[in-house]
Formats: structure tokens, C-alpha cells, sequence
């Protein structure tokens, strides 16, 4: 189970639509360079580097150098991790809204 630390990372680096575009490339590419991202996202190289870093924290892309580049590729699992959280808080919405509903249906008490 991931921690509450790698959690918080993984929707942080979320919250930026630049970084969820590149995650998005990412996935459509296989494997992406900050070079081939800068030229289908409207920021510079060096920023790319900056969201990939984040991107690298969070544990959501890990990278391998190939001769003078470095090449990224997504890593799922803290992906599935935050999508299992988000499950497990939404059935526990769920039941205590049902349970709120039965309350209203059950109508007034005498």
C-alpha cells in the first residue's frame, strides 16, 4: 500500500495539465525524450526537464540513458495505487450516502 508522502506526490504531479499532457506522450509513444516532448508541448526543453522531475518524484516515469539522451517511460503503479485510494474513499462515500438516503426515505418519526 503506498504511503500517504507517495500518494500526495502522485496527485500533485497530476495537478499540472503540462505534466498530465506529457504522461499522456508518454503513453502514446512508449518512450518519450524532454527533446521530442518540448517539440509537441508549448514550453522549452528545460521545462519538460522540470516536469519530468516531478514526474520522476512521484515515481509516475522512470528513466534509462540511451547514449546521449535519456529516455522516459510511465511506471503504472503508483497510477493503480492513487486509482485504488480514490476507489476505496468512493465506496465509502457511497455507502455512508445510501445510508443517508435510507435515513431520509425511512420519513419522519413519530
Amino acid at each position: 500500500m503506498a504511503s500517504v508522502a507517495s500518494r500526495d506526490a502522485v496527485f500533485d504531479a497530476l495537478a499540472d495539465p503540462t505534466r498530465r499532457r506529457v504522461l499522456a506522450l508518454i503513453g502514446e509513444h512508449g518512450e518519450a525524450t524532454a527533446s521530442g516532448l518540448s517539440r509537441e508541448l508549448p514550453v522549452s526543453r528545460q521545462a519538460v526537464q522540470k516536469h519530468l522531475a516531478s514526474l520522476t518524484a512521484a515515481g509516475l516515469v522512470a528513466s534509462r540513458r540511451d547514449g546521449r539522451e535519456v529516455r522516459y517511460r510511465l511506471t503504472p503503479a503508483p497510477m493503480s495505487e492513487a486509482m485504488s485510494w480514490m476507489a476505496d474513499v468512493g465506496a465509502q462515500w457511497d455507502t455512508r450516502l445510501a445510508a443517508l438516503a435510507r435515513h431520509f426515505d425511512a420519513g419522519p418519526r413519530a
